[in-house]
């Protein structure tokens, strides 16, 4: 390379010297129009890498973005006391993505890809710890791809989940469950790609942005998940097991942060759509990325005009009055978004509209099933990402067109049944959707399992009526608002309602009476300092002993006593 090159300069001044080190070493002049021709040529392919670069950069961004979504999203949607725990999940589902995409899964993924290469792998087998990667900025889209299909889980785990078996699930999706999942699909190497030489069906599936590959690798995950840790206590049982006629409601303390992260969201998602095209260089790929932009933003719309009608006619058929509901209409966009990803680049506008509006109708309908089913989903992702990725993934085998598909791939080996296609696409789609949930199934369910065995999945009763902020954050919200976090009485009537709580827990009912005038008179203890402001130093370490010393009889004593119904 000449030093005109290596000193960093314009790229006019590298193409010229480019240009005359190769001129040099041939011995028949050039003449003046080649070398016009090799600069033009030289100028452009440099542009053209500088502008792909530009892009990437820009929508990996934007999808990273995204983590704050999920975060804001989380954290309105949980209960006050849950607020940090929540929180730190997501950041903690960046971090590990990023640790555990770094060292296998981008490997596991895409090591050793070669479109002219016919065998195919289970997984990637070379490129761990990004070793011999040239390509960086690839791995750097690929990880945000990843963190976002493990954020999906963090919602539906909230308020009761373990930190231990977060990150620990955290490591596992994206170092290994996600990348088979992401290899099959998008590597050239994977059985399911549609643009290996020998693709499946001699069609492959199609997911443009990851409808199967992302978000149903998450959905399905965050099913298993919830399923084997429970509901969140309440919430369709009572103290005793026994269910509920009607389940309790758990509102988010903030709409606001759910509608801002649901907006994020949406924001992000333009990143996470034209993105996938990896270049917006590449010839047509201008109409391609315009496509993804416009069919991501009416099928949002659609899915939200969808939920929230459906949600009205629904209240006003059960309860007489119809009831417009901001979560149903908020869920029902990010359920279209799902939807739309992976057809974003091979469906017509009009498609668009009609997979969003289904998409909408689809997850109020799991939403509702769910809660029939006693699945307690804390941000109802299972119906958003689970469900609308199997539509999405589905929807494409029968909207496709074969224009846009010849556009975006390049071939056109089936198109959408409604596109007149021969119905193989849809097969295909079919089989990239059953191989995922098995895959996921096959690994997270015993995974979650082991977890509950050894006691690292779901958080003690007390620490979940306590709230998770006060068991692993060292700072309750609740009562740090009431009565401050270095206050005598906040901290010990904290220990105090705790050794309550697990009392109760136990469900011995003869201790009921007591227990509710020790939570009055704690109530009043802390009503009086808040309200004077002034620090009593009375030592209550003998109620507390006392306390503890009754929930210690509770724990030996026979459970075979009666109910107190009174105070």
């Amino acid at each position: 390379m000449s030093r005109a090159v290596a000193s960093g300069a314009t790229v006019y001044e590298a193409c010229k010297a480019m240009y005359v080190d190769a001129h040099d070493a041939s011995s028949p002049s050039s003449s003046q129009s080649h070398e016009m021709e090799y600069m033009l040529r030289c100028v452009g392919t440099s542009n053209a890498k500088s502008i792909d670069v530009f892009f990437l950069i820009y929508a990996s961004s934007l999808v990273f973005f995204m983590q704050a979504g999920f975060a804001m999203l989380c954290a309105g949607c949980v209960q006050l006391k849950n607020v940090q725990n929540s929180m730190l999940k997501n950041l903690l589902d960046a971090c590990g993505a990023a640790l555990g995409f770094y060292s296998l899964g981008y490997a596991f993924a895409y090591g050793g890809m070669d479109y002219a290469d016919p065998n195919k792998t289970f997984v990637g087998t070379t490129n761990f710890f990004l070793v011999g990667v040239e390509d960086l900025l690839f791995w750097l889209f690929q990880f945000a791809f990843a963190a976002s299909s493990a954020t999906i889980v963090a919602g539906t785990l909230a308020e009761r989940c373990q930190m231990a078996a977060y990150l620990c699930y955290s490591l596992t999706l994206t170092g290994f469950v996600y990348p088979v999942v992401a290899h099959s699909v998008w590597s050239p190497q994977g059985f399911l790609n549609a643009e290996a030489v020998n693709p499946l069906w001699g069609v492959g599936v199609l997911d443009f942005a990851g409808s199967m590959v992302v978000h149903l690798t998450g959905g399905a995950t965050a099913l298993i998940a919830t399923y084997l840790l429970g509901p969140r206590r309440g919430r369709f049982y009572d103290h005793r097991g026994d269910p509920l006629e009607v389940p309790k409601e758990f509102p988010g303390h903030s709409q606001a942060l759910q509608m801002l992260g649901a907006f994020i969201l949406w924001f992000g998602w333009y990143g996470f759509n034209t993105g996938s095209a990896l270049s917006i260089t590449s010839p047509h790929q201008v109409q391609v990325v315009s496509l993804v932009a416009v069919n991501t933003t009416l099928a949002a719309a659609s899915a939200c005009v969808a939920a929230l009608g459906a949600s009205y006619v629904h209240s006003e058929r059960t309860m007489g009055e119809g009831t417009f509901s901001l979560t149903y209409a908020m869920n029902g966009t990010l359920g279209g978004l799902v939807s739309i990803t992976g057809a974003c680049g091979t469906v017509e506008p009009w498609a668009a509209v009609i997979i969003g509006f289904a998409a909408g109708m689809l997850y109020l309908a799991t939403s509702k099933l769910l809660v029939r089913l006693r699945i307690d989903d804390a941000v109802d992702a299972v119906p958003v990402h689970m469900t609308n990725g199997i539509w999405g993934s589905i929807a494409v085998g029968l909207f496709a067109s074969p224009d846009r598909i010849e556009l975006a791939y390049g071939e056109v080996g089936d198109s959408g049944v409604f596109a007149g296609g021969n119905g193989t696409l849809l097969g295909c789609q079919c089989v990239g959707v059953l191989f995922v949930i098995g895959w996921v199934t096959l690994i997270m369910f015993p995974f979650f399992c082991l977890l509950n065995y050894m006691g690292w999945l779901r958080a003690s009763a007390s620490d979940e009526v306590e709230g998770l902020d006060s068991r692993y954050h060292s700072s309750s919200t609740k009562f740090d608002t009431q009565v401050g976090p270095t206050s005598h009485y906040g901290q010990n009537n904290l220990r105090l309602r705790r050794t309550l709580d697990a009392m109760e827990d136990a469900q011995y009912a003869h201790y009921g009476q007591r227990n509710r005038r020790l939570r009055r008179t704690l109530d009043a203890m802390e009503e009086f300092e808040k309200s004077s402001h002034q620090h009593c130093p009375v030592d209550d370490s003998g109620m507390s002993e006392n306390i503890q010393a009754s929930g210690a009889k509770a724990a030996s004593a026979p459970k075979t006593f009666s109910v107190a119904t009174g105070d």
